[in-house]
């Protein structure tokens, strides 16, 4: 590429990094990484309950249902389908915009941490759509089906690795990132403050949580191609559910319930007061 391509590239990127920086992407990615708060938040509740013999479904989908009753029930889900798309763009702008200001290392960290997390919440608000549409989505049956059909095909076994892998990646990196409060950054207007303390607890506890679920789904699909049997991959419900089945596995199910809270009730504080 020519100095002069070189440089109108640079001049686009600059353009569309401060267009990423508008007051409104900030709003609606605000808002979404609040609707997420909240499906924790639910999710966390479900756990507990199928921990002390209830029933339901301890994952997105699950939480969903709930969100999505009464009559206002499709206007709730198209706003936090918005919600959840425009906290994907702000991912993206991180992967890519504001990733290249950054070393080579550190880019690419940054690129597949924010992608991957860019995919995520883009599939959140398809999810979000698809229940505003009235239509029902069960994610442990998606995930069973998608996870066959992959092992069915020919070059399907890496794609699933691949999931599998990057899913328990992904919450290797919460674990961490909660360990080593490495989230501290994103709430400095609370530092050196009594609640900031009580935030720290709840983003390590929240963090880690959160990872170890991730961790167990990742491991479900690996499991998977392993012993060629799909009906291993259950997504989160079926891995948490799978806890009660092992001893102090319900001791761990209530720990991960309300740990996923505590990463609920973090996020929340994350998404009014955190940088965007």
């Amino acid at each position: 590429m020519s100095t002069d391509g070189s440089s109108r590239a640079r001049e686009a990127a600059d353009v569309a990094e401060d267009a990423s920086d508008h007051a409104v992407l900030d709003a609606v990615a605000r808002f979404g990484f609040a609707v997420l708060a909240v499906v924790h938040i639910l999710i966390g509740i479900i756990a507990l309950q199928i921990a002390f013999g209830g029933s339901g479904e301890a994952e997105p989908t699950g939480a969903l249902e709930q969100l999505a009753g009464g009559t206002s029930g499709p206007w709730i889900m198209w706003a936090c389908a918005i919600g959840c798309l425009g906290l994907a763009a702000w991912q993206l702008s991180e992967a890519t915009l504001r990733a290249r200001h950054l070393p080579t290392g550190e880019q690419v960290s940054k690129t597949i941490s924010s992608g991957s997390l860019s995919i995520i919440y883009g599939s959140m608000a398809f999810t979000f759509a698809r229940f505003a549409f009235g239509g029902e989505v069960d994610s442990s049956e998606s995930t069973r089906d998608f996870t066959a059909a992959m092992i069915g095909s020919g070059f399907g076994i890496f794609v699933i690795l691949a999931v599998g892998g990057t899913v328990l990646g992904i919450g290797v990196h919460f674990v961490f990132k909660g360990l080593l409060r490495k989230f501290r950054p994103e709430l400095r207007h609370f530092e050196d403050t009594h609640r900031g303390a009580l935030i720290e607890v709840l983003g390590v506890i929240g963090h880690v949580a959160k990872g170890i679920a991730l961790i167990l789904v990742g491991i479900l699909f690996i499991a998977a191609v392993v012993t060629h049997d799909a009906a291993r991959s259950t997504g989160l419900d079926g891995s948490l559910k799978a806890l009660t089945d092992h001893p102090f596995g319900d001791a761990m199910l209530i720990s991960i319930a309300v740990g996923l809270i505590c990463y609920g009730i973090f996020a929340l504080v994350r998404a009014k007061f955190g940088r965007m």
